[in-house]
């Protein structure tokens, strides 16, 4: 047994000692040539078959990307089946979502607009040559539909650019839903408190 288990070692050091950098000469053997060998062409690369030379092809017209459709006017637009902006918003007002506008609106809006929502951001009093923002706590713009304001977040208004590129749908009506928050806050009156705050504030 301890012979037999000798010259295993010994043979089996033998097969790997050959096969060590043995290179072969013969042609390789390809069991499915397609997938060694393909039809295809490189990006950006010539393409005779086609009227304009180009081997890439664009897409076809009317071809929408899977999640791009944005059938729902009301969410990716501000705007009804008829066109005209939306009076409420079309997602649920939540903490998150306020939350979350608060967050977007000191990034975007305050700097012009103020983190009050008065128009009075650094940018429109700093003396630039400006053009100053308005207060959102006009009886005009608390008088306006959330649409409105996702409209002008989107594709800009006066002097104002559109926004559009760099804050996503959602994040819209979030600062929508916020700029909503900011308009009670400054025009709050005692029974838009919660009683237990009130409490609190009186206690004080």
């Amino acid at each position: 047994m301890k012979n037999l288990f000798f010259i295993s070692l010994v043979f089996g050091g033998l097969v790997l000692a050959g096969c060590r950098g043995t290179i072969s000469r013969k042609t390789p053997i390809h069991i499915n040539p397609n997938m060694d060998i393909q039809e295809k062409f490189d990006p950006q690369e010539a393409n005779a078959f086609f009227a304009d030379g180009r081997a890439m092809r664009p897409p076809v017209p009317g071809t929408v990307a899977r999640g791009f459709l944005r059938e729902d006017t009301r969410f990716y637009q501000g705007r009804g089946a008829n066109g005209a902006l939306v009076a409420k918003m079309p997602v649920p007002v939540t903490r998150e979502l306020v939350l979350r506008g608060r967050e977007r609106f000191n990034i975007y809006c305050a700097p012009c607009h103020g983190q009050a929502g008065d128009g009075k951001g650094p940018v429109s009093t700093g003396g630039y040559g400006m053009v100053p923002a308005p207060s959102y706590h006009t009886v005009r713009l608390k008088g306006e539909g959330d649409g409105y304001f996702f409209d002008a977040i989107t594709n800009g208004i006066r002097t104002m650019p559109s926004y559009a590129a760099q804050v996503p749908v959602a994040d819209r009506w979030a600062i929508v839903a916020y700029i909503r928050a900011l308009q009670r806050s400054q025009n709050a009156q005692e029974g838009d408190i919660p009683q237990d705050v009130l409490e609190s504030i009186k206690g004080r």
